[in-house]
């Protein structure tokens, strides 16, 4: 059974032309929020520099770093049972994550001191880029689309996150005890806050990794979530604004290269890492309700992934043939093969990314 909703197709826009408008849209957000709450838009801490700053540098260096990842012959496997509008991508260079990646990274200790928990949050952004490193590698290996199993990769995860928060929780035990809600309130939970974070950081980094489907997708809502939270903790946590900025701006940067028609692929190695990074944010920052919002768009594609091999297992017949919900998973392959292009796609996600990040904003901030 194919689902029949999302049947309507938006105006579609070019590649160029969505990732110019979100470029300025952020931007002058950014610089909004630093006017309106006293901070120098020339100084740290504050949302535009590191913002500009990171996305300057990772749209440079992209003209050096994508033609040297296709000179190593990283091209992108299209797995056979995708939507055939995406053969044409095969070949394209993958694991763009790793110039665009440790630029934030750099620039957001550089501004920060590296306080400990820019630290700890660059350690677990880079520690996840690593898994996705991996996993990229191992599909150049294979010259596949199957990198290393997913119980290896669930392992190290979860491994790293255990390690994450057992660090954390020695330097600063105060960060787990509660969440933030709305209207001031609290939710205390003490050590059960631990692993509460572990479940996040794996849920939410596998989240982004299945998000990352679509010409500039990830890297466009990625950039979005970043600077959503990063406004959101800035009266308390300057520090992880900066880091957030930073990497919302590689992402931004990453976006002169990545989007349709795309000329380098982020992997897993950039796609992974923006999750960790994200749920590193909420754990250190207390707001992992505010994540949750910011993240239904992941959370959304996750759920279509989940419905489509659950309704598949429980209709499989003699045959072992099951029915599809969906034409397609995650989600935005579902969309496109409803008849929407991949702009459109990309648009409309960019659209709510926007709403979430702003509603996140307003009504927690």
């Amino acid at each position: 059974m194919d689902a029949k909703f999302f049947s309507p197709k938006p105006i579609g826009l070019s590649g160029l032309s969505l990732a110019w408008i979100l470029t300025a849209g952020l931007i002058l957000i950014a610089m909004g929020l630093d006017l309106f709450s006293g901070r120098s838009l020339g100084l740290s801490p504050s949302l535009t520099l590191p913002l500009c700053l990171a996305a300057l540098f990772s749209s440079v260096v992209g003209f050096w770093a994508v033609p040297w990842l296709r000179a190593l012959k990283t091209g992108q496997f299209i797995r056979e049972e995708g939507p055939q509008a995406h053969f044409k991508k095969a070949g394209t260079p993958t694991m763009g994550g790793v110039f665009f990646v440790p630029i934030a990274i750099v620039l957001a200790c550089l501004l920060t001191g590296l306080t400990p928990n820019v630290a700890a949050a660059s350690l677990l952004t880079l520690a996840y880029a690593g898994i996705g490193w991996l996993d990229d590698w191992q599909v150049l290996c294979r010259q596949s689309n199957k990198g290393i199993s997913p119980r290896l990769k669930l392992i190290l995860q979860v491994g790293l996150a255990a390690l994450f928060c057992l660090w954390n929780l020695g330097v600063q035990p105060e960060t787990f005890t509660q969440i933030a809600l709305p209207f001031g309130l609290t939710l205390p939970l003490g050590l059960l806050f631990w692993p509460l974070a572990a479940f996040v950081l794996v849920a939410e980094s596998n989240a982004t990794n299945l998000t990352d489907g679509l010409d500039g997708l990830m890297a466009g809502t990625g950039a979005i979530a970043l600077l959503g939270i990063g406004a959101l903790i800035a009266p308390t946590h300057p520090d992880l604004m900066v880091f957030c900025a930073a990497l919302s701006g590689s992402c931004l940067g990453f976006l002169t290269h990545n989007r349709n028609p795309a000329k380098v692929f982020m992997g897993d190695t950039g796609s992974l890492a923006i999750g960790g990074a994200l749920a590193a944010v909420g754990i250190l920052s207390g707001n992992l309700f505010a994540l949750l919002i910011l993240s239904l768009i992941f959370f959304a594609e996750t759920v279509s992934v989940i419905i489509q091999v659950s309704y598949y297992k429980a209709t499989k017949g003699p045959d072992g043939i099951g029915k599809r919900f969906f034409r397609m998973a995650p989600l935005h392959h579902h969309l496109e093969l409803s008849g929407w292009s991949e702009t459109q796609v990309v648009s409309i996600f960019y659209a709510i990314g926007a709403f979430l990040a702003l509603f996140t904003v307003s009504a927690l901030g």
